[in-house]
């Protein structure tokens, strides 16, 4: 009997104990100060800077010049130039193809004879005119008629002196067209004869193009050209009127660039982006350069021209403006303030702001989940690193 009493006095014991141990050690509450809550940002101070604003654009690497390459007159393929295949290079002047010259040498041959013909008439007929000059003078009365002084017929062998003169130099231009010789140096991009092969005239042989300048039409929106000085309307009297360009593109795993410039525009714009193209040249694009490869043609380019140079404006990065062209800056009682502010440009990597802002104000460059105006802030001053 006293087990049974003494079992549930001791269970409850041992309950209040445990009721005990737990209020006993229970976590304290620590009270954070309202310091801790106050998030950091990092901040720069502006200043307003002489900025050059480039326009970027992008175009396809083309030859200055190209041309199909036609025979004038037809005949036979007797040689061929080792450069006359697709890639290949040329000289200016450089013979690439030759047509079997002998039809043409014997038709010198012929007009050679005729001129040697006409000559002869021409000689037997003056003297016959100046025989009828002193017959005349000894036998004939009052004033003699063209036709008794053999005028006519003078005329007409003088005619045909011209004649056959006119055909030894056609003879001879057609014996010259027998050599096809590239108007400039180049490349060739396609070949349609080859040796042996009977061409007739007018055929195209080979289309073949300019390599010592290359040129890349560009597309610039009508209110980038408030960037560029460009001499439109009038026509540029020296080239340093233009502006410079660089143009960059991945090759072979690589990133490359070109130095050129602009070199001119196109007369109207265009129909259907109501862009304007300017066109760029880049000087001997194939020629050897080391670690940088030639500028091929149908080479896609990024394009960065250069631009004017504006005073009073302030760079900064992106993050230092929200979607609604807002800055967050910093004032001496370290709270947060959203200011509206005029921006001029946006680009990749930094933001152009052009009214808005004060010289030394701070302004806040990283991120701040929600911002309130007025909020107190701990500013960390960072350099000014964006890009000048």
């Amino acid at each position: 009997m006293n087990l049974k009493i003494l079992l549930p006095i001791l269970v409850l014991l041992a309950a209040v104990g445990a009721a005990w141990a737990i209020m006993a050690t229970k976590p304290q509450v620590v009270q954070q100060s309202a310091e801790s809550t106050v998030p950091s940002v990092n901040v720069v101070r502006v200043q307003p800077q002489s900025l050059r604003i480039n326009v970027m654009s992008q175009g396809v690497a083309m030859p200055r010049e190209a041309i199909d390459l036609v025979a004038e007159v037809g005949g036979k393929v007797v040689q061929v130039h080792t450069a006359m295949v697709a890639g290949g290079f040329f000289a200016a002047n450089e013979l690439l193809l030759t047509i079997d010259t002998r039809d043409y040498d014997y038709a010198i041959v012929a007009a050679e004879a005729q001129l040697a013909e006409a000559n002869r008439v021409l000689i037997n007929e003056q003297a016959q005119v100046e025989q009828a000059q002193s017959e005349w003078q000894a036998l004939g009365e009052g004033e003699p008629s063209a036709l008794a002084l053999r005028k006519p017929q003078l005329a007409e062998a003088q005619a045909k002196l011209k004649a056959a003169e006119a055909d030894l130099a056609k003879a001879k231009l057609n014996r010259s067209r027998c050599e096809l010789r590239a108007p400039f140096a180049g490349r060739v991009l396609s070949k349609q004869a080859g040796l042996g092969q009977y061409i007739p005239s007018g055929t195209v042989v080979a289309r073949i193009y300019a390599s010592d300048v290359a040129e890349i039409r560009l597309p610039i929106g009508t209110d980038q050209l408030a960037f560029l000085e460009l001499p439109l309307g009038h026509a540029a009297t020296k080239s340093g009127h233009w502006p410079a360009v660089t143009l960059r593109a991945e090759l072979a795993g690589k990133s490359h660039s070109w130095q050129g410039r602009i070199v001119r525009s196109e007369a109207a714009l265009d129909d259907n982006s109501g862009q304007l193209y300017l066109v760029a040249q880049v000087a001997e694009p194939f020629r050897v350069v080391p670690d940088r490869p030639p500028l091929l043609s149908g080479l896609f380019v990024q394009a960065e021209i250069e631009g004017v140079v504006r005073d009073g404006l302030f760079a900064l990065p992106r993050t230092a403006l929200n979607s609604l062209q807002q800055a967050k800056l910093v004032d001496s009682q370290q709270r947060l303030e959203i200011r509206q502010v005029d921006v001029l440009r946006l680009e990749a990597d930094r933001v152009i702001v052009k009214a808005g802002l004060n010289p030394g104000e701070k302004v806040v460059v990283s991120e701040l989940p929600v911002p309130v105006a007025g909020m107190k802030v701990n500013a960390v001053e960072v350099p000014h690193e964006t890009v000048q």
